[in-house]
């Protein structure tokens, strides 16, 4: 791995390079398509109650706004001690705040997504049994919705009614305070953990 910083190149292998850049239609077309499956595999074949499932869909994907906090702030935004865990945040997340309008980086490769989704999914099953199955399709859903948010934020110019809030929010994490406003698809964990921005921003949504 190379992190260059110039042009943004992460990886020098030109084959490793390609998987690192993701059209946001194939894991949008994948999340939300398998948390759609989990939930009506939940309900048609009767595993739980239509209520249960739909209400355990829901929890997962107010779940999945909590990990997507704590992922973007301990993880994301950890500071690195040496050359190769400064290579690693850079892969991760820095490659992304040095370019934010690169499209193709405003999601992690697949590969790397469903693995991870495969390891949740699991690890639910065991802890929560039969819940585990419409619990995960939701939190899955949470991830296609914090990636649909994070694409239309950086690609879009923000809308004037109530939602530009999340445009603002993210604004000010790029451009003004980026150990703030760690939130994307919501301000919400910003607000409980107390990491809100310190001063207000005029900056909009151009500036992502």
């Amino acid at each position: 791995m190379d992190t260059k910083h110039n042009d943004g190149q992460v990886f020098k292998n030109r084959l490793l390079e390609k998987f690192t850049h993701t059209h946001i239609a194939v894991p949008l077309t994948i999340f939300y398509g398998t948390g759609i499956v989990l939930l009506s595999y939940s309900i048609y074949l009767g595993i739980l109650s239509h209520t249960a499932s739909i209400g355990l869909f829901l929890i997962g994907l107010f779940s999945f706004t909590l990990l997507e906090y704590i992922v973007h702030r301990y993880a994301f935004h950890l500071e690195p001690h040496t050359e190769t865990t400064e290579k690693i945040q850079y892969a991760a997340h820095g490659v992304h705040h040095d370019f934010p309008k690169d499209k193709t980086r405003l999601a992690m490769p697949p590969f790397v997504s469903m693995a991870l989704a495969t390891g949740f999914f699991f690890l639910y099953r065991l802890i929560m049994g039969d819940n585990g199955v419409p619990f995960t399709g939701g939190f899955l859903a949470g991830y296609a919705a914090y990636l649909t948010v994070h694409y239309v934020v950086h690609a879009y110019r923000a809308p004037n009614n109530m939602f530009k809030v999340l445009w603002t929010h993210h604004a000010i994490h790029h451009h003004v305070e980026n150990d703030r406003a760690f939130g994307v698809s919501s301000p919400l964990w910003d607000v409980v953990f107390r990491t809100m921005p310190r001063v207000k921003s005029k900056r909009t949504s151009a500036s992502i």
